[in-house]
């Protein structure tokens, strides 16, 4: 103890100048958090990344022409076909039993585990299968012959096999390396094309103009009664009309039966591996090759011809060949109906929220109303569609405008029109909430600035706040618009088909038919997907309908957020 006052103050300054030991909990420094927070936005981009490249990857190879090698098997049997894909499996007791003992050793060498291999055989209207496994200790021996040949066929999928025979309207061919088959192929797809365009565009059209008379008729006995005069003088003309259109369809008739029996005289014989042969119509092959006999540049044109084909064609064999044109132009016109229909409704209903209503307790309810249908499941969205949209607004719409064609639904059912103003109600939140964000950000400096140079609330709003506010606005319509395009659960109820092949655009009027069913790139993955006899035969074009999906919205997107980024630059002072 010090004896002294001295001591004692000078033992007190002693313990205050010793430095104390400084503990700080973990919690509270933040680097923990930094490392975690930043771990998880790496490991989610790591995720996107990767599910954009896989399907980036398999939708880029999936036209790609390969070999196609003749296999070989120990018990004689031969398989030609695509390899598909390679796995690892591990056979079962009863699968070894009846192997020899050789090959029974080397797979317990591998822990009881081979590998096979998935050949695209095709053929299946011959085999009753497209794909079939073939094991390694099945292999004999592997060759890759240059006489066979993948044929694309517009029926029955693909066959694989070699060419028997040619018969080219009584001119026999042998081989398939003669360029006058070349040119006979061509040739009977022009005239399949003629055959088509006839059948479907000018038979149609006559078709048409037969079905508009008699639905005249129809309006004239509803508005007027069966035998009053107008209704005779009404049918009395559609007959007159009717003796030319006969003229007229038996002309196109007869052209068109002429062309198919053209068309029947150029024939193809094809036979499997196997032997067993197959004849066609020369214009039912959509392309064929000598899949070992290929080079670089023969290849980069039948890739290119897929892509072509992809794209501008209908799709067939259960969606899982052909082109997907109707369901591109199906998804890009139903997008873009409902943003010119949500753009509106949402902006409005957000500046009425934002500048007029007076806040208070009815304006805080109608928030989060708005937020919440926001959470509401998309498939209420669509029952919703279908009841009030298809049946009820639709059904009035038939009764008062086109009730000469009841009991048949015009717009009484699901249609393009119904399907972009459901996907508009689910996306409107969005929409609102962007807006009222946006709107908010407008510095109140610049609506005071306004009024007292003497301009009224709408001027202000106008000719300030929302030009500021655009580029927030057009965030919340990228965002409304990309969520619609991806959505399929609503449309399955409200007019997307598995199959529509003709596009809603004819020459007749209004010639944009928004009551018609339409396809969609979403409906069509899951189509092909999960609805095909086979999933392996649909896998390759789910890839690449999920990467022309992909790069639909991106590019419609990407066109919205140059348009904002020009806006932000119009009114650099007010970024959001």
């Amino acid at each position: 103890m010090p004896a002294t006052i001295e001591e004692a103050a000078l033992h007190t300054r002693r313990i205050v100048a010793k430095p104390m030991p400084r503990v700080t909990d973990l919690s509270a420094r933040g680097e923990p958090m930094t490392w975690l927070l930043g771990g998880a936005l790496a490991l989610g981009c790591t995720m996107i990344i990767g599910f954009l490249m896989l399907v980036f990857w398999n939708g880029i190879v999936t036209f790609w022409p390969k070999q196609v090698p003749v296999v070989t098997l120990t018990d004689g049997q031969v398989v030609a076909g695509e390899a598909f894909r390679t796995e690892e499996y591990r056979l079962g007791a009863e699968q070894l039993k009846d192997l020899p003992a050789e090959i029974r050793t080397r797979i317990a060498a591998a822990s009881g585990f081979a590998s096979r291999t998935l050949y695209r055989t095709g053929n299946y209207d011959i085999y009753n299968e497209d794909f079939r496994w073939v094991s390694d200790f099945q292999v004999a021996k592997t060759e890759a012959p240059r006489d066979i040949f993948f044929f694309e066929r517009l029926e029955w999928g693909a066959f694989v096999g070699r060419i028997t025979s040619v018969d080219l309207a009584g001119t026999a061919l042998s081989g398939g390396d003669d360029d006058r088959l070349s040119r006979a192929h061509i040739q009977a797809r022009a005239r399949l094309q003629r055959i088509r365009q006839i059948e479907h565009d000018e038979i149609g059209a006559a078709n048409y103009a037969v079905e508009q008379d008699r639905l005249r008729v129809r309006r004239a006995v509803l508005s007027y009664g069966e035998a009053a005069p107008e209704v005779a003088a009404v049918r009395a003309e559609v007959e007159k009309r009717a003796a030319g259109f006969k003229r007229d369809y038996d002309a196109l008739a007869a052209e068109a039966q002429r062309l198919k029996a053209d068309d029947e005289r150029y024939r193809i014989t094809l036979a499997e591996i196997g032997g067993r042969e197959k004849t066609l119509k020369l214009s039912d092959l959509v392309r064929f090759y000598p899949a070992n006999a290929l080079g670089i540049f023969d290849k980069l044109a039948i890739y290119l011809s897929r892509w072509g084909e992809f794209l501008t064609d209908a799709p067939r064999e259960a969606n899982t060949e052909g082109g997907v044109l109707p369901a591109i132009f199906g998804t890009a016109a139903m997008t873009l109906l409902m943003v010119i229909v949500v753009a509106p409704f949402g902006i409005i209903t957000a500046l009425y929220l934002r500048e007029y209503a007076k806040q208070g307790r009815l304006v805080s309810i109608v928030r989060i109303s708005v937020n919440n249908l926001a959470g509401v499941p998309s498939i209420v969205y669509g029952v919703f569609g279908l009841g009030f949209f298809a049946y009820i607004l639709g059904g009035s719409i038939d009764q008062i405008f086109f009730s000469e064609r009841l009991p048949g639904p015009t717009f009484g059912t699901g249609g393009l029109l119904w399907a972009s103003l459901t996907l508009a109600l689910l996306t409107v939140p969005v929409v609102i909430v962007a807006t009222e964000e946006a709107l908010a950000a407008v510095p109140r400096s610049m609506r005071e600035g306004s009024l007292a140079c003497g301009a009224s609330k709408w001027q202000t709003i106008r000719y300030i706040v929302l030009p500021r506010a655009m580029p927030g606005i057009m965030t919340g319509l990228i965002l409304a618009m990309a969520r619609g395009a991806g959505e399929v659960a609503p449309l399955m109820l409200v007019g997307v088909v598995k199959l529509a092949p003709e596009l809603p655009i004819d020459g007749f009027f209004p010639y944009v038919h928004l009551e018609r069913s339409f396809m969609h790139l979403g409906f069509h993955i899951f189509d092909v997907g999960f609805q095909s006899r086979n999933s392996e035969a649909g896998k390759p074009m789910v890839f690449v309908t999920t990467l022309l999906l992909i790069a639909l919205i991106a590019g419609m997107n990407a066109t919205a957020i140059v348009v904002r980024n020009r806006l932000k630059r119009k009114f650099v002072g007010s970024q959001f």
